[in-house]
């Protein structure tokens, strides 16, 4: 009986390869529903995915690059707008999304990365580099643009801002004490413009908040 990698070995290529890759990051996506990422194996990947192991150590070296890329993938739809019409617009847009999507896979796979990371520095060390250093610096790109334009008076530590309002997300996310509500993702934008020195408030309505 033919195996998965015998299979493939008969379809070479790119169109072949690509499609193999997508049906990996599915499959652990699929996976990550019900299997904590400590016990995701990278077998039962290849099993869900129709491939072989040999596949996918072609495109990754473990299953933490893995889950890192799945968890990229979903959370390229929070990234700060290049094109906003103001900083304020773009960092109150951006923080409103993130908090609307960490509500649901986006924010179990973030919570489930950053639980893992405590004990396996492997994939702490893999979210800082590919995701939380490069997310970062674009929010603080949006907050520099902000006091060059003179949109924000902000008189502390800009970095520590950032840290103060994003912590209050990851907070919310990790001790589940308060909900990532819609309340949440209106009020929260405005209490930072406030913090950077904006001082009009933004409305519900103007950072596309949706009802939970």
């Amino acid at each position: 009986m033919p195996n998965h990698n015998d299979r493939e070995a008969r379809s070479p290529g790119r169109p072949r390869s690509e499609a193999s890759r997508r049906s990996v990051l599915e499959a652990t996506q699929a996976l990550l529903e019900t299997t904590s990422i400590r016990n995701l194996t990278i077998e039962a990947i290849a099993q869900k995915a129709g491939v072989g192991k040999t596949t996918i150590y072609r495109w990754w070296s473990s299953k933490t690059a893995i889950v890192i890329e799945v968890f990229m993938n979903l959370a390229a739809l929070d990234a700060p707008a290049k094109d906003a019409e103001s900083a304020s617009l773009a960092l109150s847009d951006q923080i409103s999304r993130l908090i609307t999507h960490y509500r649901g896979e986006t924010g179990r796979i973030a919570a489930g990365i950053l639980a893992e990371g405590q004990f396996d520095p492997e994939i702490i060390t893999e979210f800082r580099r590919r995701f939380f250093v490069n997310r970062r610096a674009e929010v603080r790109a949006v907050v520099d643009k902000g006091i060059e334009r003179g949109e924000f008076t902000l008189e502390a530590d800009a970095d520590t801002v950032i840290d103060m309002i994003y912590g209050a997300i990851y907070f919310r996310l990790l001790i589940g004490h308060s909900a990532l509500d819609a309340e949440f993702a209106a009020s929260l934008p405005a209490m930072a413009l406030r913090v950077l020195g904006k001082q009009e408030a933004i409305t519900r309505h103007s950072v596309g908040a949706v009802p939970s």
